[in-house]
C-alpha cells in the first residue's frame, strides 16, 4: 500500500510530498471458537426468577423464630458444591449470609447483561428462610426474644450462588460474575468447569506427593507440643482448612 504524506522542511517553510511504502500484507492468525452443541437450555424462563422475600406459611401458623446457629454457615459445602452445567458460575470461599437485597442485586445485573437468545442463568440456593430477629433502638434486656427483622440464606464454603451458561465463554462473562463476586458479603469468585478439575487433581497430586509427617492433622491427633489446649472442636473436624 502507497501512501502520500506531506510534512514541512525542517529549514524554512517550504513543503514537500514524499513517497513511503507500506507493507501491510501478512499472515493471519485467526481464533477458531469453539462449538457449544453439547448444551442443553432449560425449558422455563432462561434468565433469573424473583426469589420470596419471606417464606410463605399455612393459614394459621406462626412464623419460626430461629436460633443463631452459626454452624449453618461455618465449615465446607458438600453438596452444591459443583457445576451442574458444567459451564461458569460463581463460587463461596467464605461462610456467610445472603439477604434480600443481595439477592436483589444479584438477579438484576445478571438479568440485564446477559444475552437471553444465547445465555441462561440458574439460582444455586434456596429463597431466605432463617428468621433474623432485632430487638427495638433503646429496648432494655429481657423480655424475651426479640421480633423478626428480615430473613436470610446461610451460605457455606464452597457453595455455589449461581451457574451461567449457553453460547458463551468464559471471557465473555467473566466481567460480569467478578462485579456481582465483589459485592457479596463473603469472599467469593467466578469459576468455569475446568478450573474446579484442576483444582481437584492438583490437591489429589499434592496429597498424594506429600513427604512432611507433620502436616496439621497428625499434629492434632498425636498432640504435639500440647497442641489440643489451643485448638477449636472444629479443627478436630476439618483440621483447620474451614473456620
Amino acid at each position: 500500500m502507497i501512501s502520500i504524506f506531506t510534512r514541512r522542511a525542517t529549514v524554512g517553510i517550504i513543503e514537500f510530498p514524499y513517497w513511503r511504502l507500506d507493507q501491510n500484507a501478512g499472515l493471519q492468525d485467526l481464533y477458531v471458537p469453539p462449538k457449544f452443541d453439547w448444551v442443553e437450555f432449560p425449558q422455563d424462563r432462561r434468565k433469573l426468577v424473583m426469589l420470596q422475600k419471606v417464606p410463605q406459611l399455612s393459614p394459621g401458623m406462626r412464623p419460626y423464630k430461629n436460633p443463631k446457629k452459626l454452624v449453618d454457615m461455618r465449615g465446607p459445602e458438600l453438596v452444591h458444591n459443583k457445576l451442574i452445567h458444567k459451564q461458569y458460575g460463581i463460587q463461596a470461599q467464605q461462610g456467610g449470609a445472603l439477604k434480600w437485597g443481595h439477592i436483589e442485586m444479584i438477579r438484576m445485573t445478571i438479568n440485564r447483561k446477559i444475552d437471553e437468545s444465547r445465555m441462561f442463568a440458574r439460582w444455586r440456593f434456596d429463597s431466605p428462610w432463617k428468621a433474623v430477629t432485632k430487638k427495638g433502638l433503646g429496648h432494655r434486656m429481657g423480655g424475651g426474644k426479640g421480633s423478626i427483622d428480615h430473613y436470610v440464606t446461610p451460605i457455606k464454603t464452597d457453595r455455589m450462588i449461581i451457574e451461567l451458561g449457553g453460547h458463551c465463554e468464559y471471557g465473555e462473562v467473566q466481567k460480569i460474575l467478578l462485579q456481582i463476586a465483589r459485592l457479596l458479603p463473603f469472599k467469593a469468585r467466578p469459576v468455569n468447569y475446568d478450573m474446579l478439575i484442576d483444582e481437584e487433581k492438583r490437591n489429589e497430586e499434592i496429597a498424594q506427593t506429600n513427604v512432611n509427617l507433620f502436616d496439621f492433622k497428625y499434629m492434632l491427633e498425636n498432640n504435639i507440643n500440647g497442641i489440643s489446649i489451643h485448638v477449636s472442636p472444629y479443627d478436630y473436624k476439618w483440621f483447620g482448612k474451614y473456620r
